[in-house]
């Protein structure tokens, strides 16, 4: 096992791949990875509401690589990566569970949309509009790793949909915290502001990505027009 203290290095090893370089973060304090021939893995704390362990290889050689990570980190860190890997991953890896499938979608294209939507000054009224909408969102003001917010709004500055540029790697944006109000659903207000963010992510990273419940068709038919692949992926934790 060989430790990664570069993200050049990191994304050397893993051949580019953008779910593994973006739990990179940059290599942020506390971020750490390695790799043993073919398989990577990157443990990050506090990524999107979890203490993550990105991984990608064969299996066999995930596992090895992975029981000597968590020797490193402790088991507080989830596996997470693609689907069928994390699948297999759990039947090597003793005490560890499978979780839960869904999406990681991304791109690297800007979205040819017109839009309202801009970042907001303040966060003010983005918790009131999250709980009302989306009490279940990873981002909200405040939490760490959250930067900013974009909005799109009514004729009295009303927030009706939000989104955030949350958890952002050097090398690839991260949209979250997608709401909209219920009394302005079915306006396209949503597909704006994520296309907002999206671009805007765009251009500073030169990527962007997100994650999605495998579920929810209509927010997966947005992100997929504005230019977003679907990757089927998962995450398991110790029992």
């Amino acid at each position: 096992m060989r430790e990664i203290l570069t993200t050049a290095e990191l994304a050397r090893v893993c051949a580019g791949d953008p779910l593994i370089v973006w739990a990179g973060q940059g290599f942020r304090p506390g971020v750490r990875a390695w790799y043993d021939g073919d398989a990577v893995a990157v443990a990050a704390p506090d990524l999107s509401k979890r203490d993550r362990l990105a991984v990608v290889g064969p299996v066999d050689s995930v596992a090895r690589l992975a029981a000597e990570v968590f020797a490193e980190v402790g088991p507080s860190f989830r596996p997470f990566g693609d689907e069928q890997l994390i699948r297999d991953l759990a039947d090597h890896v003793p005490d560890l569970a499978f979780s839960a499938a869904f999406g990681w979608m991304d791109t690297a294209g800007l979205p040819v949309v017109t839009t309202t939507a801009a970042w907001l000054e303040s966060d003010t009224g983005v918790e009131a509009l999250l709980t009302d909408a989306a009490p279940t969102s990873y981002a909200w003001p405040g939490r760490s790793g959250v930067r900013r917010w974009a909005a799109a709004t009514g004729d009295s500055g009303e927030l009706l949909s939000v989104a955030a540029d949350a958890w952002s790697a050097p090398e690839i944006g991260f949209l979250a915290g997608v709401a909209t109000h219920p009394v302005a659903r079915g306006k396209g207000l949503s597909r704006q502001v994520c296309a907002f963010v999206t671009a805007e992510l765009v251009k500073h990273h030169g990527r962007v990505g997100l994650m999605v419940d495998r579920d929810n068709a209509a927010a997966i038919a947005i992100y997929q027009r504005l230019g977003y692949t679907y990757r089927r992926v998962a995450a398991a934790h110790f029992q």
